[in-house]
């Protein structure tokens, strides 16, 4: 009887799917019989995924962009000092800009450009932002109430923190005293008690704490280390940044590592080398902390695994030997290391393509997908040629020889300034690039790109879009306790499913810009049990992590994922 029910069903899909099956995203398929797909699951299909335009014209190109919880917003701004964009600020309401060489302030311009825009990620419709201080190269990060918190940038923007809610007419509010140094180029990450690290930038050999909202910090913390890893290039701007799940920081800065105590502010340890090449900005590789799983670690061991990777990068005289006319080929290597095993080393792989300046995003799923870049030369204007157009899949629990796929390419060049991010829905975002000083569209090779796609991943596989859960629940207004249980609610068209063959996800949206995804993380939630609810409706129940060491408070995205293919997600607030 299960087996004519489980047939029905099969068929059922099959012949939904020919009836309804889109054709928006082209064929980008290997032949393959459509039950076997709807049967096996995400896992197992063959789809390289899909492209579509969503805007043609943004209004800036995003050299940073993140997305605000619970809203259809993302945000997306450039430097504020890069001449006239694509869209102007509302009539009567220019900045003033002052030449900060002079400090006289009865001396100034108006610039009725605007610089950021709030983007409808359903509709692509855009509102301008105004940015007073200049964002150029700076750094953020969301909040423990959601908010974005901005910091850095050039020249009066360098000190500045800004803050931006999600309210329907929020627009920045700004300190630009804030910071005790001048961040350009820095990184920014949360910590466990919702404070933020700022962390480099140039010729910033320190780090410090983002100080509460109208205040400003007297000092920060010198880190010899920053210096000891530039180079005649520098090489170790935005360095990488994440927080281990015993709570300490671990900084990536050329090709090299260490664990600081927040707490203390004291060096745990340094890390071996990442030989091979210079990772960090102007080489631009890219770096994730690895999903991290709550629920297949050693019931007795107090330690819960964090592993690193960071792959590409680009040759250390990469940016010398730009200014001679050579565009050397970028890095192809990876290295992974669990950084919370004091013996681990770094695991060398290889990428099937070489890839400078591109972006590494964490899919709801706990794979990683890299795009965007190019294959030679590296970060900054007019510095790297023959455009990475080819996304690559990389499955972390794969074999090694396994672990890469390529994915459909776009045809839109996503060079420097280039980013992306995770959507709820699990399609990512693509926006900017600019090789360009000032915006400029025509008589060069790359012009400044203001267009938005939508990249479809492979779970996105039309035959699969039946088998996709759907989730009931909604937390919205609900604090999620630390090591609580909660319940998930969600649909699914499928008579029984496997608790083997389900997981929840739970995701924090980063703030991405120069090829670095600030803040990112994934969490793959213990499961308690599964039940069957209704015709087509069931509950899992999963456990809270542990400790703001392993999730800092803050909004996440919360997913099901059944046989590779995840629901939309949901947000969830931890406190």
């Amino acid at each position: 009887m299960s087996i004519m029910l489980k047939s029905l069903t099969l068929l059922s899909l099959f012949f939904t799917y020919c009836l309804t099956q889109p054709s928006l995203f082209g064929n980008s398929r290997v032949t393959k019989t459509p039950l076997i797909a709807i049967y096996n699951g995400g896992d197992d299909t063959e789809y390289r995924g899909g492209w579509e335009l969503v805007s043609e014209n943004a209004g800036v190109s995003a050299m940073h962009m993140t997305i605000l919880p619970n809203s259809n917003k993302a945000i997306m701004f450039d430097a504020a000092g890069f001449g006239p964009s694509g869209i102007s600020l509302p009539p009567g309401d220019c900045r003033r800009v002052f030449d900060e060489r002079d400090g006289n302030e009865d001396q100034f311009e108006l610039d009725c450009w605007a610089h950021a825009v709030e983007f409808n990620i359903d509709t692509a419709d855009i509102r301008p932002l105004k940015i007073l201080t200049d964002t150029w190269s700076s750094c953020g990060g969301l909040s423990a109430n959601g908010t974005l918190v901005q910091t850095g940038g050039w020249g009066g923007g360098g000190r500045s923190v800004r803050y931006l809610s999600g309210c329907k007419a929020c627009d920045w509010e700004e300190h630009p005293m804030s910071l005790s140094a001048s961040r350009w180029f820095s990184t920014q990450h949360i910590l466990p008690n919702g404070d933020f690290i700022v962390i480099g930038g140039r010729r910033m050999f320190s780090y410090e704490y983002v100080p509460k909202v109208e205040s400003s910090n007297q000092m920060y913390f010198l880190l010899p280390f920053l210096q000891e890893t530039t180079d005649p290039v520098e090489n170790n701007l935005y360095p990488f940044v994440f927080l281990s799940t015993d709570g300490n920081i671990f900084i990536f800065a050329n090709n090299r590592s260490i664990l600081l105590n927040p707490t203390t502010n004291k060096i745990i340890r340094e890390l071996p080398v990442l030989d091979g090449g210079s990772r960090n900005y102007p080489s631009s590789g890219m770096a994730t902390l690895l999903p991290i799983k709550l629920n297949v670690n050693d019931p007795n061991s107090n330690v819960i695994r964090a592993e690193i990777l960071i792959c590409g990068g680009a040759d250390p005289r990469a940016g010398k030997l730009v200014e001679k006319g050579i565009f050397v080929t970028a890095l192809q290597n990876c290295g992974r290391i669990d950084i919370t095993n004091p013996k681990s080393t770094w695991q060398k792989e290889m990428m099937p393509t070489p890839r400078t300046m591109g972006d590494m995003l964490i899919l709801p799923t706990g794979d990683i997908l890299m795009i965007n870049g190019a294959k030679k030369g590296t970060s900054g204007w007019n510095f790297a040629e023959d455009p990475n157009s080819t996304p690559l899949l990389y499955k972390p629990d794969y074999p090694e020889t396994q672990r890469f796929m390529e994915l459909k390419a776009t045809t839109i060049p996503r060079m420097y300034g280039s980013t992306s991010i995770v959507l709820p829905d699990g399609n990512i975002l693509v926006a900017g690039s600019n090789t360009n000083y000032y915006y400029n569209f025509t008589g060069v090779k790359y012009p400044t790109e203001l267009r938005v796609e939508k990249f479809y991943p492979p779970y996105f596989d039309p035959l699969l879009v039946f088998a996709r859960p759907t989730i009931v629940s909604d937390y919205k207004g609900i604090m999620v306790k630390y090591q609580s249980n909660f319940v998930i609610e969600f649909k699914l068209k499928k008579y029984k499913v496997n608790q083997l063959d389900l997981k929840v996800t739970m995701y924090a949206p980063p703030f991405t810009t120069h090829g670095f995804s600030m803040g990112q993380r994934l969490l793959v939630l213990g499961t308690k049990g599964l039940e069957n609810v209704g015709l087509g409706l069931f509950q899992v129940e999963v456990v809270a992590p542990p400790t703001a060491k392993i999730a800092p408070p803050g909004f996440y995205l919360v997913f099901v994922v059944h046989n590779g293919i995840p629901s939309s997600g949901i947000w969830l607030q931890i406190a």
